[in-house]
């Protein structure tokens, strides 16, 4: 950081990414100069006897011999040098580009030598020596081709870190801030809708495919152009936002002890339910948590269990050459053995003929899904699936705000562009199927009930509001919603018939273009706020998984002048080395702006919708761990959407996600509340 000159133009590499790299480089090199030592006592004055090729084999030992010797001093040399300073301290590391274009020449004369090695190692009629030792020629052999892969390795290396946005023109200063922006907006979004095209080549065949592909580079664009940043200094900002936030989280603790208004959890359901409608119960959420799992299909069924996921399908499958499509339900886009409905099948526990619908459509914006019926709640159940695949990625990341229109709604009501879609697709094909007003018509007594985990969290949050005026009385079970969803006002209308329920970090409530943003924008703050080499950030990142943070860290990992909470962005080798501008004064110009504080993808903030239920891990007191006795391991609290605008950097962000872990936890809390209610009695 910032990112590495080098041939007149910028990479995807800065100065201080070469400590590892090297230092394994340089295990290498030993090891092949050491065995080549070893070749050169056995076998050197033997070469003097050949008949042919002598030459060829001393040219090759003693070149390689000094070359190797050389190499490893140059690579010493650019270890240390890339080792100094800390990440924005580029002048400390002023040598690194010099010496590393000491050791990109020397790969010419390892080229020529590594052909010599060649022409001893596998053409026989070239060398005619009387005696050649099986071990030199080993390790020739070996040596030759490990050259030549190293070689190819530094060349995919350098493909890897080639920037097209590197060259001088798109960083010169244009006849206007904003044009000169522009001009980088488009040429950034244009390499990344063409990496797109390439890498994901299956998505473009969707209807929705090139939209989506459009806004998702548009998204990457907005988020790093302008910026420095390359990929690990975004691994290396999130180890010190970490200790950042955990900073923040032992201040506030100190703060709440004092003003004694810390937000206030309970392991009583009873009194945390006496103010919830009766249906918002954990029970039902629990039960409607299994039917949103049964929707993910098979390949839910193999994670559960790997080694017997194919035994538990296999009972449940419906082969067509055998006997045809299911009787009773109505699939559509399964594969020829119904593998997704044999997994719905298995993890919802429901009959098949109560499965009355399953779509297992799966292109951009079109998401499967399931209408069941589900006679223990006496609902109709539409269960929407999560994110599994890449195309349901593109849809998650198609995530700037767009117009809103529901019945009921304000008329500025802004949502996820594609939730959106999403949610027009699966209300598009509930009228074209008709098949919840057959299935109310057959069962009128029922309830409808939506119900989906993440992705289809968010979805079945949208799709209730279309079809509410239809269906005044539905309910929406949501798991895991992503915060980026309904402008504020939509998400207060929400908590009347929606009820979210997160578990402990839980990323993806948290998760939205603004968050994002700041994120990026806290990353920069704290690798500028860091006083350590980015090496020993990584190595502490690797502690700190293990063993978490120790508290020294806290205080120790910052530049004495530098308070990460309240810093600003200054003139910092991460920008390029700009005074950052005025504040924007339109959106377009925000949009534009090089000022990440101000510049802003989406025009509106979205909240996370519905009435939500936060359930974290309790700390138990000393008592509780001393005496074994334990106590509950799990609280809760009705949040607020604002609760979950800041994305956090934490252990647990993604496992507190998946819905396996939210259904265990779900069923923990209900079997301690179960055993206390029999202590009682």
């Amino acid at each position: 950081m910032p990112a590495l000159r080098l041939f007149g133009r910028k990479w995807l590499a800065a100065s201080d990414d070469l400590v590892f790299p090297g230092l394994f480089e340089i295990g290498l090199r030993l090891i092949w100069l050491a065995l080549l030592v070893c070749v050169h006592i056995e076998y050197y004055q033997d070469t003097w006897k050949c008949s042919a090729g002598g030459d060829y084999v001393r040219a090759y030992i003693i070149g390689m011999l000094c070359l190797l010797s050389a190499v490893i001093v140059v690579l010493v040399a650019l270890v240390n040098q890339s080792a100094k300073g800390s990440i924005t301290n580029v002048e400390a590391r002023k040598l690194v580009p010099p010496i590393l274009l000491l050791k990109l020449f020397l790969i010419l004369p390892e080229v020529v030598l590594n052909i010599f090695g060649t022409m001893w190692a596998f053409c026989r009629e070239l060398v005619q020596c009387p005696y050649e030792g099986h071990f030199s020629r080993t390790v020739i052999e070996a040596l030759v081709v490990f050259n030549w892969v190293l070689f190819g390795l530094a060349v995919f290396g350098l493909v890897m870190v080639f920037d097209p946005l590197g060259s001088k023109r798109y960083h010169e200063v244009q006849e206007t801030p904003s044009a000169g922006e522009s001009l980088r907006h488009r040429k950034s979004t244009s390499i990344w809708k063409r990496r797109f095209k390439w890498a994901f080549c299956w998505v473009r065949s969707d209807e929705h495919g090139h939209e989506a592909f459009q806004q998702v580079a548009a998204l990457l664009s907005a988020l790093f152009r302008s910026t420095d940043l390359v990929p690990s200094d975004v691994l290396a900002g999130c180890v010190l936002l970490r200790i950042k936030q955990k900073r923040e989280t032992r201040e506030m603790r100190r703060i709440f002890m004092l003003a004694d208004d810390e937000p206030k959890y309970s392991t009583d359901l009873n009194k945390i339910f006496s103010i919830a409608p009766r249906w918002m119960n954990l029970e039902n959420a629990r039960h409607f948590l299994r039917l949103s799992m049964a929707a993910y299909g098979w390949p839910f069924v193999m994670y559960l269990h790997c080694s017997t996921g194919l035994c538990r399908l296999l009972n449940n499958l419906t082969c067509c050459s055998c006997f045809g499509q299911p009787q009773y339900t109505l699939v559509l886009d399964d594969n020829c053995c119904f593998c997704h409905f044999a997994g719905v099948k298995h993890i919802s526990k429901i009959e098949e003929e109560d499965i009355l619908f399953a779509s297992f459509r799966n292109h951009v914006f079109e998401l499967p899904f399931c209408v069941i019926v589900d006679h223990k709640t006496a609902n109709i159940v539409v269960a929407i699936r999560g994110s599994i695949s890449l195309r349901d990625i593109f849809t998650d990341l198609t995530a700037t705000s767009d117009r809103f229109e529901a019945e009921g709604l304000p008329n500025d009501t802004m949502a996820h562009k594609g939730m959106i879609a999403g949610a027009v697709y699966i209300h598009k094909k509930l009228k074209e199927v008709g098949i919840l007003e057959k299935a109310l018509a057959t069962y009128p007594e029922y309830g409808l009930v939506l119900t989906g985990h993440s992705l289809g969290a968010g979805v079945a949050c949208l799709l209730g509001f279309k079809i509410r005026p239809k269906y005044p009385d539905l309910k929406v079970y949501a798991f895991g919603t992503p915060a980026g969803l309904l402008s504020r006002e939509a998400a207060r209308l929400s908590e009347s018939f929606v009820f979210t329920v997160g578990v402990g970090d839980d990323f993806v409530m948290r998760l939205g273009v603004d968050s994002i943003e700041n994120l990026r924008t806290g990353i920069i703050q704290t690798l500028h706020a860091s006083k350590l080499p980015k090496y020993r950030i990584i190595l502490n990142g690797l502690g700190y998984t293990l063993f978490g943070v120790p508290p020294r860290d806290l205080e120790s990992t910052w530049k004495d002048d530098m308070i990460p909470e309240f810093q600003e962005l200054p003139r910092s080798p991460l920008l390029g080395g700009r005074v950052i501008p005025t504040v924007a004064a339109s959106t377009e110009a925000a949009f534009l702006s090089r000022d990440l504080s101000v510049r802003r993808f989406s025009e509106t903030r979205l909240y996370i919708a519905g009435r939500i239920l936060h359930i974290a891990q309790r700390k138990k007191t000393k008592t509780e761990r001393k005496s074994g006795t334990g106590g509950p391991d799990y609280e809760m609290r009705w949040a607020t959407a604002e609760d979950f605008v800041e994305l956090k950097v934490m252990p647990r962000m993604l496992l507190d996600h998946l819905p396996d872990n939210v259904y265990k936890v779900l069923d923990t809390v209900l079997r301690e509340q179960k055993d206390n209610v029999s202590e009682i009695i």
